[in-house]
């Protein structure tokens, strides 16, 4: 027997795990360890295909099925990894000129339908980036927030094109402010874009059993799927 770490054979017994496994000990190292652990180190393809699906319209419970790994461990790594997402969009530097943008304001909700939550967001009509990305409650603050998300040469100059919300109104520059009805066409790029998210985000359909718990996981969610949907742009 050998230990795991240095290779050392001063082993001795240290022991018993709460399951009933002898547990050893190295002299040189002091690593503690067992024999044949249930529990292995995932290997790096298990971890990308996990970051594979969740991109895809599927729960918590499927990749599990689909993987393997345990409800608990999964909950641990995708808390990690959603947390640690960027809130923040990012996208191809503009020149400054002549900029169009579509926006629009998606309903959804976090572990009860009392908790309502909005994401606002804009995409740029020409690149099909999204340029603009806020979660929150459906007034000006929520406006606002759209609006400060926007990358600065989009504020500058960018014509925007939204519904009849009145809070767009009252932030959004009123000389390139163009309110529509859905009938003109002039906001069919990010009404699609919204589909797609309910199409790919499971936390995001009306009627689901995947439904987030935790507002920061649901930020997060979007916030990921956004940041892979851009940069899988720039590969087309």
């Amino acid at each position: 027997m050998k230990c795991p770490r240095c290779n050392s054979q001063y082993i001795v017994k240290n022991g018993h795990t709460h399951t009933g496994q002898q547990s050893f000990k190295c002299r040189d190292c002091s690593r503690q360890f067992v024999i044949a652990p249930r529990h292995q180190p995932l290997e790096e393809d298990t971890r990308e295909l996990i970051d594979r699906l969740l991109l895809e319209k599927i729960s918590l419970a499927g990749i599990v099925r689909a993987t393997g790994v345990s409800p608990r461990w999964l909950q641990y790594y995708v808390n990690k990894k959603l947390g640690a997402v960027k809130r923040q969009v990012e996208v191809k530097s503009k020149k400054k000129g002549k900029l169009t943008i579509q926006c629009d304001e998606m309903w959804l909700f976090v572990r009860d339908k009392d908790n309502k939550q909005w994401i606002w967001l804009a995409i740029d009509v020409l690149t099909k980036e999204i340029v603009g990305v806020y979660i929150g409650k459906r007034d000006e603050a929520g406006a606002r927030g759209l609006w400060d998300s926007l990358p600065a040469v989009y504020r500058q100059c960018a014509v925007s094109y939204t519904d009849f919300c009145p809070s767009y109104g009252i932030v959004f520059p009123k000389k390139r402010h163009r309110a529509v009805g859905k009938d003109t066409g002039q906001t069919n790029y990010i009404e699609r874009f919204n589909n797609t998210l309910r199409q790919r985000i499971s936390r995001l359909g009306r009627k689901t059993l995947s439904f987030s718990k935790k507002l920061s996981n649901h930020m997060g969610a979007i916030w990921y799927f956004i940041h892979e949907y851009n940069a899988s742009l720039s590969l087309n």
